[in-house]
């Protein structure tokens, strides 16, 4: 792949070309993996009720995620705090753009927080646009919503998907002190795609802003995620792999990127299943803890799923630490 087959101003006319489909057996542009089964449930309708009862934001209706109705039946959803206006106008994603957003809601973390008693949401995921209007880039909101969500849910665990902040790690230590089970910011993509990927974010402070968390004192599990099918090389996703666990992540996420809109980047190829589990292979064998690879991942799919698996595996390594490795 060269940077020439990357579109860094892609044309409305060029938005509806999509990769060549690999799957021989497709009879439509996409391939069997890239199909949505139909999902029914009565779940599905009394998530939503309670997003809009207590008119609540989510990452699954702005960003225009595929798993929305896989999520919502399994009456779970990822809450979008600080509005749903962004700061920033990313190639990849949906969120709508503004300079300047509406002021944060002093009373949305009791909303959220009353939402996951009502879902009775055992593993809460938040994230959040990125607020570069607000001094703190919105770090005490969310700390507050965390709080909110723990005095109503005893027991309930927290994830948190933030902005960089800018770079400010004061923020980032803001939201830390919070101590979430797990401290997610994804890096999006290979080093060399992130400039057009990315609207302000670079490759080497989201590095620098992973290898901080990992430093912290505080206790979590460090996550972050890629989309491929971009135009990047398999050279270039093991370089960001093993760039992740020099950072100190723990978990990584891997999912097929989609086109959302014809406003935004073109898919330049489709990913075959075998390659996501060839990616997972390599990621083991370069130290991470665990990796969820494959063409409908995103950053919260399945996230209680994985805390539980990273929760066992920690245990099983602390184990052999203490009593030594019983097969040697």
């Amino acid at each position: 792949m060269t940077d020439a087959l990357f579109d860094a101003k892609p044309s409305l006319k060029k938005q509806n070309r999509l990769p060549l489909n690999p799957d021989a057996e497709s009879k439509g542009r996409f391939p069997r993996w890239l199909h949505m089964p139909m999902l029914k449930g009565e779940n599905l309708f009394s998530t939503d009720a309670v997003l809009k009862e207590y008119r609540l934001n989510t990452v699954c209706e702005e960003a225009k995620c595929p798993n929305r109705l896989e999520c919502y039946s399994k009456k779970t959803a990822t809450f979008l705090l600080l509005g749903k206006e962004c700061t920033r106008a990313c190639g990849f994603c949906e969120i709508d753009f503004a300079k300047t957003p509406k002021p944060p809601e002093e009373d949305e973390p009791i909303r959220i927080s009353l939402s996951v008693k009502k879902l009775q949401l055992k593993h809460v995921v938040l994230t959040m646009v990125a607020r570069d209007d607000l001094e703190d880039g919105g770090a005490l909101h969310m700390v507050k919503v965390i709080n909110s969500i723990r005095k109503e849910n005893p027991g309930t665990t927290i994830e948190v998907l933030t902005s960089d902040f800018a770079g400010d790690l004061s923020s980032v230590d803001t939201v830390l002190k919070s101590r979430p089970e797990i401290f997610n910011y994804n890096i999006e993509t290979v080093r060399r795609l992130t400039p057009t990927v990315r609207h302000k974010a670079t490759y080497d402070r989201t590095l620098t802003l992973l290898s901080h968390i990992k430093a912290s004192p505080e206790p979590t599990f460090v996550k972050s995620g890629l989309m491929i099918g971009l135009g990047e090389t398999k050279e270039e996703v093991h370089e960001t792999i093993r760039d992740l666990q020099i950072a100190g992540v723990d978990i990584i996420t891997m999912g097929q990127y989609l086109q959302p809109s014809k406003r935004k980047l073109s898919v330049k190829e489709f990913i075959l299943p075998e390659t996501f589990k060839s990616y997972e292979t390599y990621a083991y064998s370069v130290g991470i803890k665990h990796i969820y690879a494959g063409p409908f991942v995103r950053s919260s799919h399945n996230a209680a799923a994985i805390l539980k698996i990273i929760h066992e595996k920690s245990l099983k390594a602390d184990i052999i630490s203490s009593y030594g490795n019983p097969t040697t």
